[in-house]
């Protein structure tokens, strides 16, 4: 176990309906399943850190009511530090996920709620916690300066600063600046350079343009192809392959689990591109189960599938 990963982000409810295809507007389907689980970026990608091997501590705000109780239910569970996280008026919030089961893909509706009252000013009284960290890991289901102001309290310390920038949304180059590993996906590739993600070329070609912006190293995740790493000092990016642990169940917490795998990889002092394959190894385990936070694998099944990746 490394230094200690600080996780700066969302909690939300997860309620998934599951159906055989995802409906029309103005259709109602019958569904085949339902569940209600802890959800939200930060959350999730806490869950797979902290399962992956790390020390974790959030930073995040609940509503006091069943959803808050879950998110600290589920915390406690994993060993997860949320003496930072406060209580406030605002109801926890809530994610609406329509899970294809055919496909194995989903759409996600994200209502924050509490979590989104975080101020800046919150994350200054957490600055402690945040400068003794190795690692600080956020994502953008939190209010932009709120995000921002973590991400210029860790960089002035020296902490490594890793950005998911989920949900998509446009960040100037100031922003970047701050970031050392900026993980998006095709689609959140695409929209912060306005180009096309529809291939690895395409992947590379975005990421250098992200570099060019001030992100220090840029990794794309590509789904069931793996992640295209472009690492600060490098000539050319190098794609980590994906790893298959089995059928595919739903893809919902791929990405949450990739970060989480990855932010606790390098605390441990693993250099980027085997951090990334720890990453895309836990990503691989994840979709092969149902939810977001309980699909997240414990470190010794991960390390079990390296071994013969």
């Amino acid at each position: 176990m490394g230094k200690k990963i600080v996780v700066l982000g969302s909690y939300v409810a997860d309620v998934a309906f599951r159906a055989a295809r995802l409906p029309a507007w103005g259709e109602t389907l019958m569904g085949s399943g339902f569940a209600l689980g802890p959800g939200g970026k930060g959350s999730n990608q806490a869950v797979a850190a902290a399962r992956a091997g790390a020390a974790v501590q959030m930073i995040s705000r609940l509503g006091d009511d069943a959803f808050g109780r879950l998110a600290r239910e589920t915390w406690a569970a994993d060993g997860i530090d949320a003496s930072l996280v406060g209580n406030c008026d605002v109801a926890t919030g809530a994610a609406a996920i329509l899970i294809d089961e055919a496909r194995g893909e989903n759409a996600i509706i994200v209502v924050p709620g509490a979590c989104f009252t975080l101020t800046a000013a919150d994350v200054d009284a957490a600055g402690e916690a945040i400068r003794s960290a190795g690692v600080l890991l956020t994502q953008l289901e939190l209010p932009l300066g709120t995000v921002e102001r973590g991400l210029r309290l860790a960089r002035a310390a020296g902490v490594l600063t890793i950005l998911n920038p989920a949900p998509a949304q446009a960040l100037g180059d100031e922003m970047l600046r701050l970031v050392d590993f900026l993980i998006p996906n095709e689609s959140e590739a695409a929209l912060l350079t306005g180009q096309p993600v529809e291939s690895v070329a395409q992947a590379e070609s975005a990421a250098w343009a992200l570099r060019r912006r001030g992100a220090r190293c840029v990794i794309v995740t590509l789904g069931a192809q793996g992640a295209l790493v472009c690492a600060e000092g490098a000539t050319k990016a190098l794609l980590v392959g994906a790893f298959n642990a089995g059928a595919v169940v739903e893809t919902t917490g791929a990405g949450d689990a990739f970060c989480g795998g990855f932010a606790a990889a390098l605390s441990a002092g693993r250099p980027v591109l085997e951090a990334a394959r720890f990453g895309c190894a836990t990503a691989g385990i994840s979709v092969t189960r149902a939810g977001t936070a309980p699909s997240m694998p414990r470190r010794e099944e991960i390390e079990a599938l390296l071994s013969v990746g």
